[in-house]
């Protein structure tokens, strides 16, 4: 990991499903939870999205925005956001050297002895003034989008 708490959150552009930019930036003056996780319409992503966007009314309620974040393009972001009805809003971090990258949560993974590039699944609470509050790495997703209201409602 490249950055910890108490660093500003690098302004790097992502994109919408709808071809705009969005930059940590655009959420200052509220909190932000940036959720990065490796691919859209896989069974550990699917539950992690559901789960925040379950949660969406009560993190608006703490005045905290959330982001899901993964590498997907963003026509796959409106494809997996209508089949599932997702209100958490996502963006794609594809360009080589984007947020992720920053952050360090692009990273080398192993599975089955192959190496190979991928998300390592993330998250950071950004406060108001777009510093880091704090961070999760190599999240587990059960129970992580409550803890993670929790933690914005602190």
């Amino acid at each position: 990991m490249t950055v910890s708490p108490g660093d500003p959150i690098p302004d790097i552009a992502l994109t919408a499903p709808d071809g705009s930019t969005v930059r940590p930036s655009d959420f200052a003056g509220k909190k932000l939870v940036l959720f990065f996780y490796p691919k859209d319409d896989t069974p550990g992503c699917t539950t992690e999205n559901k789960d925040f966007s379950a949660l969406a009314d009560q993190f608006a309620a703490a005045g905290t925005a959330l982001l899901g974040i993964s590498k997907d393009p963003p026509k796959k972001h409106q494809k997996f956001i209508d089949k599932y009805a997702l209100t958490a809003p996502l963006a794609s971090d594809a360009e080589e050297g984007g947020l992720s990258d920053a952050l360090g949560f692009w990273a080398e993974k192993a599975m089955y002895g192959k190496t190979y590039m991928g998300m390592v699944r993330s998250t950071v609470l950004i406060g108001e003034d777009g510093r880091i509050l704090r961070i999760w790495d190599k999240v587990k997703v059960k129970g992580h989008a409550e803890e993670v209201l929790a933690a914005a409602q602190g």
